[in-house]
């Protein structure tokens, strides 16, 4: 008798002291549709919404609220921010959505995403937007559209106006291929889409006014997305409102870099701006 009720006090115990740190008492319940697997460590799974690859890596022990981390593009790269936030109890969740670039029909399939997440499976309804890249443009674009649906953002070294990237219109390579896809995905001429103000750095008021914090990751050299042409312009034009952005300016590291070796920087971001 005196060792079951010890063991009860020892588990009540436990789940008190992973409450007080932000934890939820139980391991995960919910398994996902589709093909399950490990990523990192963790269980994994793959399947499609609306008939676009999707994955989901489970943390062991789910955290309050059941944050989550949404990375835009590029799954798997420089994976170690995911990994960290995973032990940390969050989802990792993404929507293979890169060649649309931001474009409406992208936007949409990212609601439909988040929907899935959100109303099946009890998801919190503000993650964590990651982007890096072309996922920038992606994270920002939809943050931009729901302000309401977003805990914060990091973005990593960002396209943050398609003029730069594809474009070329700056001082950046640009990519030919993919600036006719814009043309194409956002129904516009060439002249139009140099005045389109539909862009990050032109449109970054709604995430202002909510205060919505941003913490972006650059290269000063950055010759594919230039830190002048996106980050550089957004920052300034967010501050102006008062709103917080923090920007980690890695000097002197050419093309396009991202993320950080040790990422408790971007970590401790992410923590502190979580709402649950």
């Amino acid at each position: 008798m005196k060792s079951t009720l010890c063991l009860i006090g020892n588990f009540i115990t436990l789940n008190f002291i992973l409450l007080i740190y932000g934890f939820s008492f139980h391991v995960y319940a919910e398994e996902f549709p589709g093909k399950k697997g490990n990523w990192k460590g963790f269980e994994s799974y793959e399947f499609e919404v609306g008939k676009r690859p999707c994955r989901v890596a489970v943390p062991l022990r789910v955290a309050a609220g059941k944050p989550w981390v949404w990375r835009a593009v590029f799954w798997g790269h420089e994976p170690q921010t995911e990994i960290a936030l995973l032990n940390k109890g969050y989802y990792v969740a993404f929507i293979s959505c890169s060649d649309w670039l931001a474009s409406p029909q992208h936007l949409k399939e990212r609601d439909e995403f988040y929907n899935f997440l959100t109303e099946q499976y009890g998801f919190s309804k503000k993650p964590v937007l990651l982007g890096m890249s072309r996922g920038g443009l992606c994270s920002l674009r939809w943050a931009i559209a729901n302000p309401e649906k977003v805990s914060c953002l990091y973005i990593d070294a960002p396209v943050c106006d398609f003029k730069s990237w594809p474009g070329g219109k700056g001082k950046g390579k640009g990519s030919s291929g993919d600036w006719q896809q814009v043309l194409k995905l956002y129904n516009l001429s060439e002249e139009e889409a140099l005045t389109f103000n539909g862009n990050p750095v032109d449109a970054i008021k709604p995430l202002a006014e909510r205060k919505i914090p941003i913490l972006s990751v650059c290269g000063d050299s950055d010759d594919v997305v230039p830190y002048e042409e996106n980050t550089k312009i957004l920052a300034e034009r967010y501050k102006n409102w008062d709103a917080p952005i923090e920007v980690i300016l890695k000097p002197g590291i050419g093309h396009h870099p991202h993320s950080l070796k040790d990422p408790i920087r971007i970590v401790d971001f992410v923590l502190k701006n979580t709402t649950k």
